[in-house]
């Protein structure tokens, strides 16, 4: 009997060993686990951290790719609108200095005008040459209007009055017709008369630089010499002024 319950004791000792046991090696399994899974998410979160710099590259590359829109464009200084004068200008943008001056003779032009005329200058007649810009701008039509407005004192002292310009003939006609002017205009379509007086000039024109001709007039004799010049010329009162000085010359 003492032999029987010894034997069950001993039984009893050995299954709470087992059991023991049993639950030691299933926390070690848990801690095991546990640690394995927390190893995976340090991976996964240094990986990411890796990866992470060089998705924010790639978006700044993107970001930085300049796109059709904001790719700069060549400076508008570049920009200049070539004239007509002679092929070499054409091309390289020069600026033709003038080929007369003031005391002599004016070598010949002829050019196309209103009336479907041609002008020859000099013509043998004294005359008033008034280069402006453009046809039906505010400046240029208040010009042709003073000097219409004065045309009948000009004739009295037996002195023409021309203008010209870059434009067409029929720009010229309509201009003309739409303003009422007595006087004629030129067309100087190839900067034939521009060339020779000099009047082109870089300016700048809605933030653009651009060959134009700067607002001047000419007063040629009877004999063909360049009495006298107005350039960078202000309208108001322009052509009052032309008209004492050629009133005081032919005294």
């Amino acid at each position: 009997m003492a032999t029987k319950n010894k034997t069950k004791k001993q039984l009893t000792k050995k299954k709470q060993k087992t059991k023991k046991a049993t639950t030691k090696k299933a926390t070690a399994k848990k801690a095991t686990t546990k640690k394995t899974a927390t190893k995976k998410t340090a991976t996964k979160k240094a990986t990411t951290k890796k990866t992470a710099p060089k998705k924010t590259a790639s978006n700044k590359s993107k970001t930085n790719k300049p796109t059709s829109k904001t790719v700069a464009k060549p400076s508008v200084t570049t920009e200049i609108v070539t004239a007509q004068w002679n092929e070499k200008s054409q091309h390289t943008g020069v600026i033709p200095e003038a080929k007369v001056k003031e005391g002599h003779a004016v070598p010949e032009i002829e050019l196309v005008g209103t009336g479907d005329q041609t002008y020859h200058i000099p013509s043998g007649k004294a005359v008033v040459l008034f280069f402006y810009p453009k046809d039906c701008t505010p400046g240029c039509t208040i010009e042709g209007q003073d000097f219409t407005r004065l045309h009948g004192e000009f004739k009295n002292k037996n002195v023409e009055v021309l203008g010209i310009s870059r434009d067409t003939l029929k720009s010229h006609e309509n201009f003309k017709n739409k303003e009422n002017y007595s006087v004629e205009l030129l067309s100087d379509t190839e900067e034939k008369a521009c060339n020779i007086f000099g009047v082109i000039k870089l300016k700048n024109m809605y933030g653009k630089t651009v060959r134009g001709i700067e607002r001047s007039t000419f007063f040629i004799d009877e004999k063909g010499l360049l009495i006298k010049e107005w350039r960078g010329v202000k309208v108001p009162g322009h052509a009052e002024e032309v008209l004492e000085f050629v009133k005081n010359i032919n005294k």
